[in-house]
């Protein structure tokens, strides 16, 4: 069954759900543009691995619980062992590794790095490793003669710093051609759009090729089965607000035994 959504649809944005989609979309991706960029070019799957702590790392060695046992001060080992305490249960934060794809055009030959492409995950929109080692990455990159894309389909989250004019959406791509820097096309779209094409830059005076990423997440939603996997009764991760809730629940209600 295909997405309920026209555009981007946010059921896919739960956390728990995040890490298939990302890496879905992105090999789908790379699969669409290899024949396109050929001869000149090939598409490289890249992937960097860490260990985001998320959140609640800060919380190590700050106990959620006190265990207090009801002995006066001075009491001897087996007292203070009485029968009144009690062990609670509790969780510490784990560290979780992450590993998150992306993409890069390189020339056939020599292997130079022409474009990066980039899709957000949320890590790299929430204090913490994850988003300082993308920063960083982004950094060099808008730094170098390479071309940077970077789409973000994330509601949830910091996003990514741009000068200008404070542009306010759901989503957003970002097209940094090297030799325009530091001007960048920044396409900013909505829950109930149509997710927007782009225009994938390659060396200075290069035809830039048209990417659907519309076509290209709803043809990732139907091959993955995502229909099978999301509850459409329950609200979205982030939950969608006001008139876009509304929106949302007229295009599900059909869906809603």
């Amino acid at each position: 069954m295909p997405s309920p959504f026209p555009g981007m649809d946010p059921y896919l944005e739960h956390p728990g759900l995040w890490p298939d989609v990302h890496n879905r979309v992105v090999a789908h991706l790379g699969d669409h543009l290899a024949p396109v960029l050929r001869p000149r070019y090939y598409v490289a799957l890249e992937e960097r691995t860490y260990l985001d702590e998320g959140a609640d790392l800060a919380l190590v060695g700050r106990p959620d619980v006190a265990l207090v046992g009801t002995g006066a001060v001075g009491a001897s080992p087996a007292a203070r062992a009485s029968s009144t305490t009690r062990a609670v249960e509790v969780r510490t934060p784990m560290p979780d590794t992450v590993r998150e794809t992306y993409l890069e055009v390189r020339t056939v030959g020599e292997g130079d790095v022409v474009t990066v492409i980039e899709l957000l995950s949320p890590s790299n929109k929430r204090p913490g490793t994850g988003r300082q080692l993308y920063v960083e990455k982004r950094m060099v990159v808008l730094a170098t003669r390479t071309n940077l894309v970077e789409i973000d389909l994330l509601r949830a989250g910091t996003r990514m710093s741009t000068l200008g004019p404070n542009v306010e959406s759901d989503y957003r791509i970002l097209v940094s051609r090297a030799g325009d820097r530091p001007r960048a096309d920044l396409v900013p779209f909505g829950v109930r759009d149509a997710i927007p094409a782009f225009s994938l830059p390659l060396r200075p005076g290069e035809e830039e090729p048209a990417v659907e990423m519309g076509p290209l997440v709803h043809a990732a939603y139907d091959r993955a089965g995502y229909d099978l996997r999301i509850d459409y009764r329950r609200p979205a991760t982030p939950p969608l607000e006001g008139d876009d809730a509304d929106w949302a629940d007229g295009l599900l209600r059909p869906l809603r035994p």
